[in-house]
């Protein structure tokens, strides 16, 4: 289906960017801001932390944190406020960002560093077990032979929520482009949950609390299967969703039917926006309020994308609960 483009006008910035940023409402959204630094803030950041390679981020998490306050200082103290502000605030939570100059493959280390930095302002990475590190970077090529859809390119990869068969906290969800050749399509799709016009109908059905299984094929190294249902409600009594139709595994008849109209109503929702990112720039998302997948791509026998993804939680008071905690 068609999937909407959203022209929206930009607008002034809420931020002066002469404090190192700018973030103003996106065109593809009123909900998701674009949060953009200009090339004085990236290449003063890098610079400042030049001592520290990733491998450094690796082994010491603290620097991660360090890292994020390098930037904060740069901005002036009001940078790690707006992205608190912007991924807990329900009516948002979603922020499209750009480092202006940061955008080739050979400045992957680069990206990872400052996407870390931005990410740390906001919470702490989870261990990802696909990567044994708390990001995991991979590629999408013209042929796959992977057991889920991530790395497949030509068919689409629906919404979905990340985390879903994990014990931790998913709070957000990081995606960043490192590289893209031969490339056409493959943008980002996205969805508000507040948007979605069934969200009603399935918030109020007697399966939407009842625990359900969910686990992961090999490939992502978690052999443990966790339940939980696939709703539940944030501080303000307001709808949460942990959903990824892959990986739940309906027990019965009625789970399985309810769980295919749910990923049926979701992928035809009008409301569904479609997200180019360039690379360099990368999507960070509150986790349980916006889904998230990706369109197909046109084939091509050189096709190569390379993509980088952190995810985890907020250490801040938060507004949006887990699990209802």
């Amino acid at each position: 289906m068609q999937t909407t483009q959203h022209n929206i006008a930009p607008a002034t910035p809420t931020f002066d960017v002469t404090k190192g940023f700018s973030v103003q409402p996106s065109s593809y959204s009123k909900r998701l801001l674009e949060l953009r630094f200009p090339k004085e803030t990236v290449n003063a950041f890098l610079a400042a932390t030049a001592q520290w390679p990733v491998q450094a981020l690796e082994y010491k998490s603290f620097l991660r944190f360090q890292c994020g306050k390098v930037l904060d200082d740069l901005c002036h103290g009001t940078l790690r406020p707006a992205i608190i502000t912007t991924l807990t605030q329900r009516e948002t939570g979603g922020l499209l960002v750009i480092p202006e100059g940061l955008d080739n493959v050979t400045q992957a280390d680069e990206m990872v560093k400052f996407s870390t930095a931005v990410a740390h302002l906001l919470g702490r990475s989870n261990f990802d077990a696909m990567s044994g590190k708390y990001y995991a970077r991979f590629v999408v090529e013209n042929i796959d032979n992977s057991d889920s859809y991530l790395r497949q390119p030509y068919r689409v990869m629906e919404l979905h929520n990340d985390g879903t068969y994990v014990e931790e906290r998913t709070d957000y969800v990081l995606m960043m482009k490192i590289d893209e050749q031969n490339m056409e399509g493959g943008n980002s799709l996205l969805l508000h949950l507040d948007d979605w016009q069934d969200l009603q109908t399935f918030y109020t059905h007697p399966l939407a609390r009842q625990p359900m299984c969910w686990s992961a094929p090999p490939s992502k190294n978690t052999s443990k299967e966790v339940f939980h249902p696939v709703f539940d409600c944030d501080a303000t009594g307001l709808p949460t969703l942990r959903y990824i139709d892959q990986f739940v595994q309906p027990e019965n008849y009625e789970q399985g039917l309810w769980l295919y109209e749910l990923g049926e109503s979701l992928e035809n929702s009008p409301q569904k926006i479609s997200v180019p990112v360039q690379t360099g720039s990368f999507l960070l998302i509150n986790n349980m309020v916006w889904l998230h997948g990706r369109d197909r791509f046109t084939a091509h026998p050189g096709l190569r994308r390379e993509l980088m993804r952190q995810r985890g939680y907020f250490s801040i008071p938060r507004t949006v609960h887990y699990n209802g905690q």
